[in-house]
């Protein structure tokens, strides 16, 4: 779609309305107009005595629609809160003239961005009470009953966890960036085992270096780990004595004593064993994931996994004999082959198994990706909303409650990412990098440390190489850059 923007240069708010309301459209900016349109939206921001006025006018489809948003001048205090306002108005108003075109109402209306339950929050901690704070939702951003449902317990069980932290607590994040074999769908960095099997132990050498040297500017800032997330790639790639061997180095470097939760994520079934679960355990964990997708051999076949539904009964039958372990399930809706049918058996059979935690997602459709690449069938969006729907109402009835959520671009149907628990088994990493209500110290290939101050909202980030090798190779580089946390430190937290 062309779009033209008189007045402003608000292209990311407009793209946003754009991907939602025309997924499969791609912006493009001439320099000026045709002189007969057929596919094209103009944008315009203007000014007048009391108000500033998003206009809006969109040709698509042989219609034309018009559709105009306001903010008062008295509500605009600074650039910053101007910025947020102006784009507020122009994505609404593109969003009217979508709906008036399309027919079409997504269930997250004209909100768009990774985390909305944020706005709930920020509406709680000033008073409103849940009710008021769900209608706002729906009347201001044409968000559904549900997802503002969904948001209001996600934003509870955030605040819940803030009210536990201190300004000097943090996460600790180790990624391991290897897998057994890489999923159609997936867009981590990450390496085969099978293609770089010669690369996890200088890998792992060079992790321990990283630990020693982030461990010193831990101690020196007197920052405490309140939770610990081994993740990937596949930890379980790793053989038991390396998994012993990397928990072991991370207790001696780091102290862990007000650590209240322990993952390592055991995601694919064909890399979990008894003497894994065993090193996992006796290292210190209280939690694990066994990441099934689905439980449809068919559907495994067609995403790349060369486990079965069998094995996964098999992991979590060794996961509860090992012992002290809470398990989380995370299952995809939207997976090439799957149906509305088969992802429901999918759940069922998770729960069945009783986990603690059940993670659904939705596919998304990254860049990179083998679907992406190679093109396949999908599931449609109503398709996808059913599992979805189906999903909400056996796990709310089945005594589980939504505590993190998250959106991404290129989601089959634009929908979400939602965290389900049991009663007090929520994972507080999940809710503090969801969040961001504390800072993640990221170790390992392709991690990416999150600062975060509470205080003022101001967030800075720290990234490693993305590849093993590179990673591998610019220790010192990952070990020197590490050292800002040092300044972001003394200047934000006193």
């Amino acid at each position: 779609m062309r779009l033209f923007l008189i007045g402003n240069d608000y292209k990311y708010a407009a793209e946003q309305i754009l991907l939602t309301m025309f997924p499969s459209e791609r912006p493009e900016y001439p320099a000026k107009p045709d002189k007969n349109e057929t596919n094209a939206v103009f944008i315009s921001l203007r000014e007048g005595r009391l108000y500033h006025t998003a206009c809006v006018k969109l040709i698509h489809g042989g219609k034309t629609a018009r559709a105009f948003k306001r903010v008062s001048k008295k509500e605009l205090t600074d650039k910053l809160a101007a910025d947020r306002l102006f784009q507020k108005i122009i994505k609404l108003a593109f969003y009217k003239a979508a709906v008036d075109i399309t027919g079409k109402h997504p269930v997250w209306g004209a909100l768009t961005g990774i985390r909305p339950a944020k706005i709930v929050t920020k509406m709680l901690e000033r008073g409103v009470d849940i009710d008021a704070a769900e209608k706002t939702l729906c009347r201001e951003y044409h968000v559904s009953a549900e997802r503002a449902a969904l948001c209001s317990d996600v934003s509870a069980a955030s605040l819940s966890a803030k009210r536990d932290l201190s300004p000097r607590d943090i996460a600790l994040y180790v990624g391991i960036p290897f897998c057994p074999t890489r999923c159609a769908y997936c867009s981590f960095v990450s390496n085969s085992v099978e293609k770089s099997m010669k690369l996890i132990e200088p890998f792992l050498a060079s992790l321990y270096a990283e630990t020693e040297a982030s461990a010193s500017i831990v101690r020196e800032l007197g920052l405490r780990i309140v939770s610990v997330y081994i993740g990937g790639g596949t930890p379980t790639t790793l053989s038991a004595p390396q998994l012993s061997a990397l928990m072991e180095k991370l207790r001696c470097e780091f102290d862990l004593s007000a650590v209240r939760e322990y993952t390592v994520e055991a995601g694919r079934p064909d890399t979990i064993t008894e003497e894994k679960l065993l090193a996992i355990s006796r290292g210190g964990a209280t939690r694990i994931s066994i990441n099934p997708q689905t439980m449809s051999d068919e559907v495994l076949r067609a995403i790349g996994r060369r486990h079965t539904a069998d094995d996964v009964l098999r992991a979590f039958a060794l996961a509860r004999k090992a012992g002290g372990l809470m398990i989380n399930m995370d299952l995809i809706a939207g997976l090439p082959s799957d149906t509305a049918e088969g992802f429901k058996k999918s759940l069922d059979t998770a729960l069945s198994l009783e986990p603690e935690n059940v993670t659904v997602h939705t596919l998304a459709l990254k860049k990179g990706t083998k679907i992406t690449l190679e093109g396949t069938s999908l599931p449609d969006e109503a398709c996808v909303s059913e599992m979805l729907d189906y999903s909400v109402e056996k796990l709310r009835g089945g005594g589980f409650s939504p505590y993190y959520l998250y959106r991404q671009k290129f989601m089959s149907g634009g929908f979400e990412n939602v965290g389900w628990s049991k009663r007090g088994c929520e994972s507080l990493y999940n809710i503090l990098i969801m969040e961001e209500l504390c800072s993640i110290l990221a170790l390992g290939g392709g991690a990416s440390t999150k600062l975060v101050n509470a205080a003022t909202g101001r967030i800075e980030r720290i990234f490693n190489p993305k590849y093993p090798l590179e990673y591998i190779e610019n220790i010192e580089t990952v070990n020197a850059k590490k050292r800002y946390m040092l300044d972001f430190y003394r200047e934000t937290v006193k």
